[in-house]
């Protein structure tokens, strides 16, 4: 999701050449828009690489010879690191390793490198300071905190130890158009859309609704990945990023449900395989530094996001797609 976001942004907004880097088998539907210039080589390329395989990433890296990277390829997803916990930290952890091994050994390139951590690496926060900024202790509470932990940690390493042009973010809770329907928000816009097409009994399956979030548009993360690159960019800082607005999940799903024509018949189900075995409760961003740095705030409102999600499913289910009901 992400990516595809950043690509639009860098297409529309700067002149340069862009290299996305996929795997033989990654879906392209996130980018189905782009194809055709993909296709005729228009300022958008893909090559094939992997994060485990560090022959194809020197030959990424070779082909590509980058000014800016943004490394943002990562097993993602909290719930599936603890069925996949050793996938999930070679992915994340060696990965980042094995891509800055690269590029440090190509004394030729001297990229400016965005590494994309995750608030995740925080934990649980509930009854300490309101606002979570970027001297907070770590307390990762998955093997995906515990691998963005790393990947965090790397990040920096590099950059003190290498003098690479390395900088760090911490993500907090990011959606829009093409998140992943693993995720909270999403999964419960594609039920929504679903029941509205009448696929799916009217009832949407949840796990934890208590959970408080920060939410960002991804279209306002990849502006301030931009900035981040290209405004005095520092090496060795870090810095959360993160949006302005906060709720429940339980509160993000109301809104869900009010804005659809069905909203008076769709009931709520607790779906005992959506709960994790550990759940950070409370994330809120202090983005003062990168703010304060950069001129970056937040500008796509909450109901706008939450709009253009479930339109973004709706167009989807529309077309004929087929989707599980996960």
């Amino acid at each position: 999701m992400v990516g595809s976001h950043l690509a639009d942004l860098l297409l529309k907004n700067t002149d340069w050449e862009i290299y996305g880097m996929c795997r033989l088998r990654s879906p392209l539907d996130n980018v189905s828009h782009l194809i055709d210039r993909i296709n005729k080589k228009d300022r958008i390329h893909l090559l094939y690489g992997d994060l485990h395989d560090y022959i194809s990433l020197h030959d990424v890296v070779r082909r590509s010879k980058p000014d800016y990277i943004f490394h943002l390829a990562a097993q993602s997803y909290a719930q599936t690191s603890f069925e996949s916990p050793l996938e999930t930290l070679d992915t994340n952890i060696q990965g980042t390793t094995r891509l800055l091994e690269v590029v440090r050994k190509m004394p030729e390139i001297k990229p400016i490198i965005h590494i994309c951590s995750s608030s995740e690496i925080f934990g649980k926060t509930a009854n300490e300071q309101p606002l979570i900024n970027e001297e907070f202790a770590f307390r990762p509470s998955s093997p995906y905190a515990i691998s963005k932990a790393g990947t965090d940690l790397i990040g920096r390493y590099y950059a003190s130890t290498h003098k690479m042009n390395v900088m760090v973010t911490r993500l907090f809770t990011h959606t829009g158009p093409r998140r992943g329907d693993i995720f909270a928000e999403s999964t419960f816009a594609k039920q929504i859309a679903m029941i509205e097409k009448g696929l799916i009994s009217p009832t949407v399956k949840v796990g934890n609704l208590e959970a408080i979030r920060s939410f960002a548009d991804v279209r306002d993360a990849v502006c301030a990945f931009h900035m981040l690159v290209t405004i005095n960019p520092i090496a060795g800082e870090y810095y959360n990023i993160g949006g302005a607005f906060r709720c429940s999940i339980g509160d993000m799903l109301k809104y869900l449900i009010s804005i659809s024509p069905m909203k008076d018949r769709i009931k709520i189900e607790v779906d005992p395989i959506r709960l994790r075995l550990t759940e950070t409760d409370l994330r809120v961003p202090d983005i003062s530094k990168f703010s304060k740095h950069t001129g970056w705030t937040p500008k796509i409102a909450f109901e706008q996001t939450m709009q253009d999600l479930l339109n973004y499913w709706r167009d989807r289910i529309a077309k004929g797609e087929k989707f599980l009901t996960r």
